[in-house]
């Protein structure tokens, strides 16, 4: 079964995200548990808690139909000690906060070397701040999202996440997410049936389908292997739809969370209501 929803807003509350995702007709969303652009956050209090609780039974939605996302300000490679610290704490407290929240996976971009450490130390250092992470929380998955490659980010390349997942000690807790935009600028064709093929032959060669937490359907303003992340609506980018279709209608992505981050949210339950029916095309098949 494919879980397929959008990266709602938590504004006014995380129960108001359960609410919009419900208003999608979605069946999986993506949320921040958290203002993304701050390090700090007020803790979740129990009625807040109790509220987002509430609201996910009452509209049903389980803990793996749901893929909430860290901070941006958060770097778990950062080459300079200090900074990397207060990374690892804001990571430890986004985990702490889906651990209470009930929710069992959390999506992070791996971290960047800043052009001051060697990829290779950078990659340790991120399995490392996921191990401490890992340690001192319980139940949550630290879900590893593929990256453009803009910048000095690591995790454009699936030998990547693969060697981060290596020096994750309790594997049972890692995992990744991939994101089709990210993949595509980062020189993963899936312009043709054949293209994806190809390129998700790579991720379970090189990483494995047992890491496989969630995806991003996203298109791509960028161009192939640019290194430049610009997503854009299904259909309308530089990808087009033939990706989006082979995704829904094959059986390694069922039960995920299958979450749009694409650049209209007028359009959202439109393209929610597309991917479902596709899916339906394969059953009908």
């Amino acid at each position: 079964m494919k879980f397929v929803g959008a990266h709602v807003s938590a504004a006014g509350g995380v129960d108001q995200a359960v609410i919009r995702a419900h208003e999608l007709e979605a069946t999986a969303f993506a949320l921040f548990t958290k203002n993304q652009r701050q390090w700090k956050a007020a803790p979740l209090t129990d009625d807040v808690i109790e509220k987002f609780k509430r609201a996910c039974e009452e509209y049903g939605y389980s803990s793996k139909q749901i893929l909430p996302h860290d901070s941006y300000l958060i770097n778990l490679g950062h080459p300079v000690a200090d900074a990397l610290e207060k990374s690892r704490e804001a990571f430890i407290d986004e985990m702490s906060r889906c651990q209470q929240l009930g929710l069992s996976l959390l999506n992070f971009h791996p971290g960047s070397h800043l052009m001051q450490i060697e990829e290779d130390r950078c990659l340790a250092r991120i399995a490392e701040s996921i191990n401490i992470a890992l340690d001192k929380t319980a139940g949550v998955t630290a879900v590893i999202e593929n990256t453009a490659g803009q910048g000095s980010n690591l995790g454009f390349k699936f030998e990547h996440l693969a060697a981060i997942i290596d020096g994750v000690e309790d594997k049972s807790r890692v995992g990744v997410c991939i994101d089709t935009c990210h993949a595509f600028a980062a020189g993963y064709d899936l312009r043709t049936e054949e293209d994806c093929h190809q390129t998700f032959k790579l991720l379970g060669d090189i990483v494995g389908y047992e890491f496989l937490r969630g995806m991003h359907l996203n298109d791509a303003k960028s161009e192939f292997n640019s290194r430049v992340d610009r997503h854009h609506s299904l259909g309308e980018g530089n990808i087009g739809k033939t990706v989006f279709s082979y995704i829904m209608r094959d059986e390694r992505f069922d039960g995920i969370p299958l979450i749009l981050e694409t650049v209209n949210p007028d359009i959202w339950m439109d393209e929610i209501a597309w991917l479902k029916s596709q899916q339906k095309k394969q059953q009908a098949a």
